[in-house]
């Protein structure tokens, strides 16, 4: 009995190994958020303290290291979205010449290892003039180029899995373009473009063989952990991280309750109401 319940839930079983193996880290991370170490050279969990919640800026220059990626982040992600979204319904919506290429070339990006894309970057602002002027303006313009990539790759998903049956029905209601676009294809692409910011902010935070390449003076979050883990990290690393994972959770799980929400008051509601009627048996 316990061999046959064990090959039926294999396949949970392993799921949930696979789960635990990867929050491990995220929880070692939450964990030394409340560490008070005795040495900042040894990374071990020696006692439990609040002052790392409550000075993080104890490290000025960590604090400025990490409103730069935000900034940079923020500002790549918006470009970057609203650049790859045109791009998406352009190559999924429209037949023009070179749109296969176009397609292929989308991939390179992201199938290019960061190194090559990293160098060809600094080859191009070296080429350009910008040798001497590498800095933030910089970092911006190489995050946009390779955020670029999966924002297209992952709105593009969405809109070719959109039924065009529900676009041609708001216009055979008499909706004009506009109206059709805004009410009807907007709602429905929108999880995908929300998903490719999202991650286009991820991709942007995180990079550090890109930015460093193209960075000149200029410090981000991922540089300045790379910088002090030399003389050891402190511990208020640690709570940038869980507040970003926690930030994370927020946002899927607000989206989760509100795509729930959603469907309840489809099934709950008049429509619900009228659908439920109608399957009644007379």
């Amino acid at each position: 009995m316990s061999i046959r319940w064990l090959r039926d839930h294999l396949v949970l079983l392993l799921g949930l190994v696979v789960l635990a193996y990867t929050f491990i880290p995220i929880a070692v991370v939450v964990l030394m958020s409340f560490n008070d170490p005795q040495s900042r050279l040894v990374y071990q969990f020696d006692a439990f303290t609040l002052h790392n919640w409550l000075n993080p800026c104890e490290d000025p220059s960590m604090c400025e290291a990490l409103g730069r990626s935000v900034e940079i982040g923020l500002a790549a992600t918006l470009v970057a979205t609203i650049l790859g979204t045109l791009a998406a319904f352009a190559l999924v919506r429209y037949d023009f010449a070179g749109r296969s290429s176009s397609n292929l070339l989308i991939f390179l990006p992201m199938a290019s290892p960061e190194i090559v894309m990293g160098s060809s970057l600094l080859a191009l602002f070296v080429a350009s003039g910008f040798a001497g002027q590498l800095g933030f303006w910089t970092i911006l313009i190489a995050h946009i180029m390779f955020c670029l990539s999966f924002v297209v790759v992952t709105v593009r998903a969405r809109l070719a899995g959109l039924d065009d049956n529900l676009e041609q029905a708001a216009m055979d209601l008499y909706a004009t373009p506009s109206q059709t676009f805004w009410r009807v294809t907007f709602p429905l692409v929108f999880p995908g473009i929300l998903g490719a910011a999202l991650l286009s902010f991820s991709l942007s935070f995180d990079d550090f063989i890109i930015t460093n390449l193209n960075a000149g003076n200029t410090t981000t979050f991922p540089m300045y952990v790379w910088g002090v883990a030399q003389r050891g990290v402190p511990m208020q690393v640690n709570v940038v991280g869980t507040v970003m994972f926690v930030i994370s959770i927020a946002i899927v799980l607000g989206g989760e309750a509100r795509n729930r929400q959603r469907r309840r008051s489809l099934t709950e509601g008049p429509v619900g109401a009228e659908l439920a009627s109608a399957r009644r048996p007379s």
